[in-house]
């Protein structure tokens, strides 16, 4: 019997994602997740097929019914808060970063990125920990999350290594359910307590996180939100060095040749010295920030399409030339490309769970499939997007209705020949086609008589 073309594309692209976890060895990580479930059921299994359903963009709830089981034990594999998922991402974003050494330039250091972006719940108001969150963007509040995330990127491919689901600290902000499990002794109390902590605690818990699960990073990426003194001496006590943007507020004070100097101030008293502004940057100059007795080098840069105005680059890392520095810090936006492409594409922030640990979980799924994804984009041999990419592997994994599954079926057994009696078989083949047909209902018969003369 002839083949059916929906069997091979789904080979195809069942293919790729088999290619892919044995590039990560999916399942010797699985083995280090604190899996404990007494069910015949493989978690491997479990996570390919919820990448698949990804890649078919559907939600659980609308998702075909998986024959490794029912939908009722992934919901619960989700929910369960023993199974460590951030460790599970920093593991895949290492397996990656290993496997494509060899299409990896090897002398672009690599810099680890941070940044945030809001996971909104508008309908939602029983999750647990829901808070009212501020949206920079909208300039207001909205029920969610905050999705903190840390990326590792060497300028030609950026990766999410892991992600914190973060409520709000404080708790007239907590809308939702409170937190069901605050025993710090699980790892379930653990990743509550987390998501009630300061955002800037959580940053050095992740990079510490991330430098123990083998992710090696010299630089450490952040915009406004994160940049302080405080900041700065903290990821120099963990031998980093860190870039990011000052805010140009009145609160914080540098000094600089003596006199103390706001990021406005210190501007105006070096454009009214001697200096003329270079090519790619205004000035130059190191300060040291009262509050943590630090060295910085600020890089006051022109803002594009806006005369008149400036950004400030600060880096502990004195030595290095203001080049150098816009240079590095340029690579922060990779992660924002991957906020937009995660939730275009992904639905990082669409989904139905209501459970805290089924949250985190998800967030993991999504940044597996993105690693999916970045490995395929460095293995083609042009230079596609991430959305090529995902429409790539979509049409792989395609979504047929029933009728046109059973038109390619009766086409197939129309086509089939043998060497006794082909007639006689023929025959046999178009009366119970045509009982088939006259047993279902007209609109059904119409579709797949359609989609046979089609064919």
């Amino acid at each position: 019997m002839a083949s059916i073309p929906q069997d091979q594309i789904e080979k195809s692209g069942f293919k790729i994602i088999t290619q892919f976890c044995e590039l990560i060895h999916l399942p010797a990580l699985v083995r280090l997740l604190n899996y404990r479930r007494r069910s015949k059921v493989s978690l491997t299994a479990i996570l390919i097929w919820l990448v698949k359903i990804i890649f078919q963009r559907r939600t659980l709830f609308r998702a075909p019914t998986p024959d490794i089981c029912t939908k009722r034990t992934i919901y619960n594999i989700l929910n369960d808060g023993r199974i460590n998922w951030q460790r599970l991402s920093c593991l895949l974003a290492q397996r990656v970063i290993t496997g494509l050494a060899q299409l990896i330039d090897s002398r672009r250091s690599g810099a680890i990125i941070v940044d945030d972006t809001l996971i909104s719940r508008f309908n939602a108001k029983q999750t647990e920990l829901l808070a009212n969150t501020f949206d920079h963007d909208q300039q207001q509040h909205l029920k969610g999350y905050r999705g903190l995330t840390v990326a590792w990127s060497n300028g030609q491919i950026v990766l999410p290594v892991t992600t914190a689901v973060l409520s709000s600290q404080k708790s007239r902000n907590r809308v939702g359910k409170p937190a069901k499990n605050l025993d710090q002794r699980t790892l379930a109390g653990q990743r509550r307590a987390q998501a009630m902590r300061a955002m800037p605690a959580v940053v050095l818990e992740l990079l510490q996180q991330v430098r123990a699960n083998g992710i090696k990073a010299r630089y450490v990426l952040f915009d406004s939100w994160f940049a302080s003194p405080k900041m700065f001496a903290a990821l120099k006590r963990q031998r980093l060095i860190g870039i990011g943007m000052l805010k140009r507020t009145k609160k914080t004070y540098y000094r600089y040749r003596g006199r103390q100097y706001t990021v406005r101030t210190l501007y105006q008293r070096l454009r009214q010295s001697n200096r003329h502004p270079r090519a790619n940057y205004l000035y130059s100059c190191v300060v040291k920030a009262d509050t943590a007795k630090l060295p910085l080098r600020l890089v006051f840069v022109a803002k594009r399409h806006q005369a008149n105005n400036y950004l400030v680059l600060a880096t502990t890392q004195i030595n290095l030339t203001p080049a150098a520095i816009i240079k590095l810090y340029s690579r922060r936006w990779q992660i924002e490309n991957y906020f937009k492409a995660a939730k275009q594409y992904l639905r990082l922030d669409q989904t139905q769970i209501q459970d805290y640990d089924g949250l985190c979980a998800h967030m993991c799924l999504s940044m597996m499939t993105y690693d999916l994804l970045a490995w395929q984009q460095r293995r083609q041999p042009d230079d596609p997007t991430i959305g090529d990419i995902f429409y790539q592997l979509d049409t792989l994994l395609p979504i047929i209705d029933l009728a046109t599954a059973i038109g390619q079926l009766l086409v197939a057994l129309t086509n089939l020949k043998t060497a006794k009696s082909p007639s006689r078989i023929g025959k046999q083949i178009q009366r119970l086609i045509h009982q088939f047909l006259t047993g279902l209902s007209v609109q059904t018969a119409a579709m797949i008589t359609v989609e046979i003369s089609g064919t």
